[in-house]
């Protein structure tokens, strides 16, 4: 054996004694059994046999039976499954084609039927003191097998297979950086050399496929050749990607240490994976589905349980502040969240539930069906779920005991009156970008609402929200904390007074600072660094930037081809700001630069950020004129909301786009429409892969400024960059805005001339 194989295979065993307490089978004489009792070591598994694998239904037969014997012999019996014969043989394709059609996850927490018979694959966790649920629980089988041969076709095997009750779960690649071969190396061959088409690799059959070295792991929901996309599964380190060193093993031990634990597994399966089916735009506007694995990634699992064993512990009456960058599953993370609280158990006694109702608060008009919408994805809460999209729904969901309940901040407090005195309930509030939610009126209505009268006066209506958010900010600080109400606050940008009210409490000798915990934080930094989401101001530039540009190519006998650059040095040198001008520019660029250069292989979209609905809608008209002019294919769409003035009538967005304001998202993944027009709508919680370029017409800072340019941010297997052009001078309101949320120094607005110059060939179309 090769010397690098002999190093992975060593890995290999070092995982698997973890999990199952052997790594290999005793050699097998006349005086030994077939098979070796299970051998339970800390992970809770038992070794399986490669030879058990039936690759022709993609299940180890062998555990599979021995399952369903311990469980329910009356079906075996019934079934005739206990020999070899035609009936077994039935049921497993019985059983494999149900895989194939509802997921793995799906059968194993619904089971299946086959003739008269209704088979159990799986024994769920059982809740606290019931012992019972406990013993059934044992019964399952969770097995770790090596060098897996999965085709008929081909000698091709697996380093891993985790398989429960004998139905594959989780598949592994493992490589060793001391053999020079890396994570890389085992996603490319996962890419490569794993056909997609192969019962094991089809979706739903497995929750997961992971590439696994001595420092970093990887993992992939769908294979799809060189097209399947690995997303990272690390700890972070240090505010950023990868793991910590561990002076105790391997870096990478957290994951059968941790993850793959039998009980920990179960929880996955139970409460975190599920195969979805989501909407997406097809040919000729019409809508198709399409299925997705859904598998949590590191920051969110251990953000869930880190909350639900605070929570637990805690008792009701606590905030807690959830730190998570834009683009990292936020919405996936709160679902996750908000069913397995319905499930929470007080500390004292495992028969009280710690919350009558979760109520999960978005802030998001334009989008507040998303976070319904991946919630109730999790079909086994459906029954309990109710999206309020009025405030008498929502009194009736509290009525009735909804346990879980979805609205929006602005739809919560036209019911609080109506509410009644419910401070002998206990909740859970899910607050979806907190630093906006509960800055205001609203909150202390929530306040009064959920906890009992308070006594707060009426603020006039006049008054500046701003002078309003202080205020209330000031009181809600000051006051006593609430007995009947825990808040989870999810934000990726908090504001300092944000900070103060939901984050843990730092005393540092000086004064007193605030922050999300480490095993509640996901920064900005790792999740660029694990390319996750892109940096946006990496390529963010000014328009005076590109002035500088012109300038210094001004010599170049090619400068009158490059047609943007010569508009934008006029537009600089000149008096006429005019939008038109603008316009001309930011289209010009779009056509050369980005979808020219086929930007997402050809599928990027730009966004204009305009400051205010009137200048919106002047673009829109703007920009659609040109596109004419010009013999574009491509179309705009604009965004605002409520009915605006136009020439004397009221007109709304879909007045002028033509199609239903609900269709914006779909519209803007399809031809002809490449540009979307907006002031506030859509520049936060809008989550479009597709978008590349923007281009900023509008004063930006702070929190705005991190989450306008954000939209830009959602990775995409085809996305390797992004573009901003900003006209309103906002370059050190930028800067300023992000340090806080990267951990990390950036710099912004180039003026390196070398730099320059790079930046001017690449808009020339010439290979840097």
């Amino acid at each position: 054996m090769k010397p690098t194989d002999t190093s992975e295979r060593e890995f290999e065993r070092l995982i698997v004694r973890y999990l199952a307490g052997i790594s290999e089978h005793p050699s097998m004489t006349a005086n030994t059994l077939e098979r070796p009792a299970a051998v339970y070591a800390p992970g809770g598994y038992v070794l399986g046999r490669a030879s058990d694998y039936n690759r022709d239904v993609a299940l180890d037969v062998v555990q599979l039976l021995a399952f369903l014997k311990a469980t329910q012999p009356e079906a075996v019996e019934t079934l005739e499954l206990a020999s070899e014969g035609i009936k077994r043989v039935q049921f497993l394709h019985r059983l494999q084609g149900e895989i194939t059609k509802r997921g793995t996850v799906d059968v194993l927490r619904k089971s299946v039927s086959h003739g008269p018979v209704h088979v159990d694959l799986y024994k769920l966790l059982p809740t606290p003191g019931n012992a019972d649920a406990a013993e059934a629980f044992d019964k399952n089988i969770f097995s770790v097998t090596r060098q897996v041969r999965y085709s008929n076709d081909s000698g091709n095997e697996l380093d891993m297979v985790i398989f429960i009750n004998g139905l594959p779960v989780l598949t592994f690649e493992l490589k060793n950086s001391l053999t020079k071969k890396t994570l890389a190396d085992a996603i490319v061959q996962y890419q490569t050399t794993r056909e997609p088409q192969e019962l094991l690799f089809q979706l739903g059959r497995c929750v997961a496929h992971f590439a696994v070295d001595d420092a970093e792991v990887g993992f992939c929901t769908e294979l799809k050749g060189k097209a399947s996309w690995f997303l990272p599964f690390n700890q972070g380190w240090d505010g950023g990607a990868g793991n910590p060193p561990n002076p105790n093993g391997l870096k990478t031990d957290y994951l059968w240490k941790q993850v793959l634990t039998k009980e920990s597994l179960a929880n996955i399966i139970e409460s975190f994976a599920q195969v979805v089916e989501e909407e997406e735009a097809g040919t000729n506007g019409k809508k198709r589905k399409k299925r997705k694995q859904i598998f949590p990634r590191f920051h969110q699992l251990r953000t869930v349980r880190a909350l639900l064993r605070r929570a637990r512990a805690d008792g009701v009456g606590k905030r807690y502040l959830i730190q998570h960058s834009a683009g990292s599953g936020k919405s996936n993370t709160i679902a996750w969240l908000a069913h397995q609280l319905v499930e929470l158990r007080t500390a004292a006694d495992p028969l009280v539930a710690q919350f009558d109702s979760i109520i999960v608060i978005t802030d998001r008009r334009a989008l507040d069906t998303q976070i319904a919408r991946t919630i109730k994805g999790y079909d086994h809460v459906a029954s309990i779920f109710g999206h309020s999209d009025n405030a008498q729904e929502l009194r009736e969901y509290l009525r009735r005991g909804k346990k879980i309940i979805v609205t929006t901040v602005q739809k919560f407090p036209f019911i609080l009156d109506e509410l009644g005195d419910l401070s002998g309930k206990k909740f859970a509030l899910l607050i979806d970008e907190a630093h906006s939610s509960q800055g205001g009126k609203t909150t202390a209505r929530m306040h009064e609402a959920l906890g009992g009268k308070t006594g707060e006066e009426v603020f006039e209506e006049d008054a500046t929200q701003d002078a309003v958010n202080a205020e209330i900010e000031a009181r809600i600080q000051s006051r006593r904390q609430l007995s009947n109400a825990s808040y989870f606050a999810f934000t990726a940008t908090p504001k300092s007074k944000t900070l103060e009210l939901f984050g843990e409490k730092i005393d540092t000798g000086d004064k007193p600072q605030f922050r999300s915990p480490e095993e509640l934080t996901y920064t900005t930094k790792q999740a660029i660094q694990e390319k996750f989401i892109l940096d946006v101001v990496e390529h963010y530039t000014t328009v005076n930037s590109f002035y500088h540009v012109a300038k210094t190519v001004e010599d170049d006998p090619d400068f009158d081809k490059i047609k943007a650059l010569k508009k934008i040095r006029h537009y600089v040198e000149s008096h006429d700001k005019a939008i038109r001008s603008k316009t001309e520019i930011m289209v010009d660029h779009f056509i050369k630069q980005v979808a020219g250069k086929q930007k997402i292989d050809g599928k990027a979209r730009a966004m204009i950020v305009c400051n205010g609905i009137a200048r919106a809608i002047d673009y829109f008209r703007e920009v659609s004129d040109y596109l004419t002019q010009i013999k574009s294919p491509y179309k705009a769409i604009v965004a605002y909301s409520g009915d605006f003035d136009i020439g004397g009538m009221k007109k709304t967005e879909a007045d002028l786009n033509g199609f239903p304001s609900k269709d914006i998202p779909s519209h803007l993944k399809q031809d002809p429409y490449r540009f979307l027009i907006v002031a506030n709508k859509f520049v936060t919680g809008f989550d479009e892969p597709l978008l590349h370029t923007m281009y900023v017409d509008k004063p930006l800072a702070g929190v705005l400024a991190v989450q306008t340019l954000s939209r830009l941010n959602r990775a995409h297997p085809q996305k390797y960059d992004t573009f901003v052009l900003d006209f309103a001078d906002n370059a050190e309101a930028v800067k300023t805005a992000f340090q806080d949320y990267y951990r990390a120094t950036i710099q912004i607005g180039e003026t390196d001339p070398n730099k320059l110059h790079d930046l001017k060939s690449e808009l020339d179309g010439q290979q840097v």
